[in-house]
């Protein structure tokens, strides 16, 4: 499993996934975030599900940007097309195959990006049938992978207008709660932004212990909150 989430807010896009690869009793890492494009129109890829899927659409992806003719993509929505483009092509070629081997063609994507012809950043996800949905301002995230732990810090603490430095702190808490109800989710994560402000996209790999003071932080102060919750009606029924 795995859990990636991609933020959309008025100041830019954030998108973190974690790197943690498990098979069995084996534990290993892999970069589930990704840049591809060129320079001036880099756009973001964050997959859950079944590895050779997630390597085999890609590489599709790649090869028709590079294909001789083939044209820059302008808009965010022309690379989700793009990708979903190649995510048939791997279904026709691999899903019988799969199949057969009891192994589900699962493949979940979160694309993201500010392409030059988009007025504003854009963030999709893509289902593994090669259909998509938008990201939009009343729900301001899009999660793959072990969903469920992160998703109340979410729901509570986000809006559209949360400033980025707040929803990076959200989105780091959400990875948190997943890592630590779900073993197969766990460092190192790699955070990407896009800023509205300069447009550019920036990226960084953070490990275990770059994040101690932020991890003991938050379990210090949750469990300092949660005993100053004030007393319900349960007191007097339920303690001596």
């Amino acid at each position: 499993m795995t859990y990636c989430v991609g933020i959309k807010i008025r100041e830019g896009l954030i998108a973190l996934s974690d790197g943690r690869v498990t098979s069995g009793n084996q534990v290993s890492h892999a970069r589930k975030l990704t840049l591809h494009g060129a320079e001036d129109g880099r756009f973001m890829v964050m997959t859950s599900g079944l590895r050779s899927v997630r390597d085999k659409t890609l590489a599709f992806l790649e090869r028709d940007m590079r294909a001789p003719g083939a044209k820059p993509f302008r808009r965010i929505l022309d690379a989700v097309d793009g990708f979903c483009t190649a995510l048939r092509k791997v279904k026709l070629e691999d899903q019988e195959a799969l199949e057969a081997a009891a192994l589900p063609l699962n493949l979940h994507c979160i694309m993201g990006g500010k392409l030059v012809d988009d007025a504003e950043p854009g963030l999709f996800m893509i289902y593994p049938e090669g259909n998509w949905i938008a990201c939009d301002e009343r729900t301001p995230y899009l999660s793959v992978g072990s969903t469920s732990y992160g998703k109340p810090i979410l729901d509570r603490a986000l809006s559209y207008d949360t400033p980025m430095q707040a929803a990076l702190k959200i989105a780091y808490l959400s990875f948190d709660s997943t890592r630590f109800s779900a073993a197969d989710v766990g460092y190192p994560i790699d955070l990407a932004t896009l800023s509205t402000e300069d447009g550019k996209i920036r990226l960084a790999e953070l490990d275990y212990d770059d994040l101690m003071e932020q991890r003991q932080w938050w379990n210090s102060h949750i469990t300092q909150l949660a005993g100053q919750l004030p007393d319900g009606p349960w007191v007097e029924k339920l303690l001596p």
